[in-house]
Parts: structure tokens; sequence; C-alpha cells
């Protein structure tokens, strides 16, 4: 029995490269366009944005939870470092008092998760809906045009012939593998996720590890906001729309178990990278948008079945 679930996560793990491998592989014949090196850059790009968020997201659901509230935490940074940025204030500046403000968010949500036991779902939902009222209000509907030359580097520029948001992905994708593999802070994740109980008993400070798992979550998208700010050269108070959806589907794809305890980062880089592949193969395919929505919500369902059989559980 121990044989064939070890064979079934092999197989899992190996399955998710084997379909990347088999994007390209296709994509190669039907696109001329696919393999360019321009291509390369945009699909790099595009993964930017969801790989960083679901960096923090898989924090989030390895402890059992959720963060919903990703997607405006991005409109709420985007507004506030545009406003700032229009009234002359520095873009390091503007973008660290994004950064409190983003990290506040956190924090509440880590709060009513942890310390007043609100449920996941029901605590992020309500912020993602305050927050996304927030950036409303806050910008009276109305986006704020960015101008900063220094700020827009951070979505458009290069270092060393690489696209900025590509190393911040990157650096991204490294501190949270270190974190999770390599500290104590990551193995309480993972004990939170497998038995919150056990961890108490254990003495894992289970509050404070679930409510900084949500800063970092927020953090996160904090560093989106920037990103899709700088790149767009507007704070837009309507950003980061379903934002969360895609991280979800990510991590969700990499492997990481949606009760918490079992999954990996690296799981997670392969989830963003599929879905960064199969939405350039569809754009070069010219399918539909509505109908690329129906393909993520069926990987999310596929991922979320066959974590459901690995652990023996019916559907």
């Amino acid at each position: 029995m121990t044989q064939k679930k070890d064979i079934g996560k092999i197989l899992r793990q190996f399955g998710l490269v084997f379909v990347a491998l088999f994007i390209i592989a296709f994509m190669s014949i039907k696109s001329d366009v696919f393999l360019t090196s321009q291509n390369i850059i945009n699909i790099l790009r595009q993964i930017s944005i969801n790989g960083i968020l679901a960096v923090g997201m898989t924090f989030v659901i390895l402890t059992g939870g959720i963060d919903l509230s990703v997607g405006s935490v991005v409109a709420i940074t985007g507004v506030i470092v545009g406003s700032l940025l229009q009234s002359g204030t520095n873009w390091f500046l503007a973008s660290l008092a994004a950064l409190v403000i983003s990290a506040i968010c956190g924090v509440f949500n880590g709060w009513l998760i942890s310390y007043v036991g609100f449920q996941p779902f029901i605590a992020t939902l309500s912020t993602m809906t305050i927050g996304r009222g927030f950036a409303q209000v806050y910008s009276n509907g109305k986006p704020y045009t960015i101008s900063d030359l220094s700020f827009k580097v951070i979505g458009q520029g290069y270092f060393l012939g690489i696209p900025v948001p590509i190393i911040l992905l990157v650096i991204f994708c490294i501190i949270g593998l270190v974190i999770l593999t390599m500290t104590t802070f990551g193995r309480y994740v993972f004990a939170i996720g497998g038995n919150m109980n056990a961890a108490k008993l254990s003495g894992v400070r289970t509050q404070r590890v679930q409510l900084m798992v949500y800063v970092m979550s927020s953090i996160c998208a904090w560093m989106v906001g920037l990103i899709l700010a700088a790149r767009i050269s507007s704070g837009q108070p309507t950003a980061g729309e379903s934002y969360e959806m895609d991280a979800i589907a990510a991590t969700a794809i990499g492997g990481t178990s949606m009760s918490g305890g079992i999954g990996s980062l690296s799981g997670t880089i392969i989830g963003f990278v599929i879905l960064g592949l199969l939405q350039n193969s569809m754009n070069l395919m010219n399918i539909n948008s509505f109908w690329q929505q129906i393909v993520k919500g069926l990987l999310i369902i596929i991922a979320v079945f066959l974590d459901m059989r690995t652990k023996g559980k019916k559907a």
C-alpha cells in the first residue's frame, strides 16, 4: 500500500513536468512564434505576476487557510503609490507607505483567523470586499497616472538584459524556498497544516505563525501591485481582480493540499509555469478568454480531485 502511494506521488510530481513539456512540444509544432525569444520573455513576464502571488498563497494554504484578499491588496498598493507619486513623493517612500498598508491588511487577516477564530474563507472574503471598496473610495473610482521613470523600472525595466519583474519573481521564489525548507518557521507551517492541535502541544506558537503567513501573502501582493502599476503606468482601483483565483490554481495544480500540511513551493513553481504556458498557448491559438477561464476552473477541479484520491477521500 505504501509502495503504491509512493509511486502515485512520484507520478504526480513528474506528471506536472510532463504536462509542461507536452505543452512546449505541442506549441512548438503548432506555432512558429512560441519558441521565439520574444514570446519566451512574454511568458516569463506573464507568470511573474501570478508566480509571486502563488509564493505567498502556498504558505497560507499549507497552514490549511486561504487568502482571497490578495487581488484587493494589489489594487490598494496601486492607488496608494499612484496618489503619492502624483503628489511628488519619492518613489521609494511611496512604495514603503504601500508596504505598510499591505502588511496591515495581512495582520488584520491573520488576527481575524488566528486570534478571533474566523474561518479563513470568510475572513479573507470580507477583507477582499473591504479592500476593493477602500481602493475605490480612496481613488474616487479613478486611476492615478504614473509618470515617475524611476518607479516604472520595477515593471518595465531591465537588468543585465533580463526584465526586472522576472528577477523579482526569482528572488521571491528563492526566499520562499529557503524559508519553507531550511527554517524552523517553515517546519511550523507544515506542522500547523498537518495537525493544529499537535503543533500547539509541541510548543508551536500557532497563532503567531498563522498571522505571519497572511502578512507574507500580503507582502507578495504588494510586490505584484508595484509591478503592475509600474508596467501599465497607472494605479488602478480595479487592478488585481480574480488574481487570487490564479494564485490558488497554481498552488493547487502544483500539488499543495487544500486542507494543508502537504505540498511544496517547487510544485507551485511548476504550477504557475504550466498556467503561464497554457494562457500563452491559448492566446496564440486565439481561444476566447471566456474559454480560458473555463480551462482554469477545470484544472483546479482536477488538481483537488487528485489530492482527494491521493489521500483516499471520496469526492
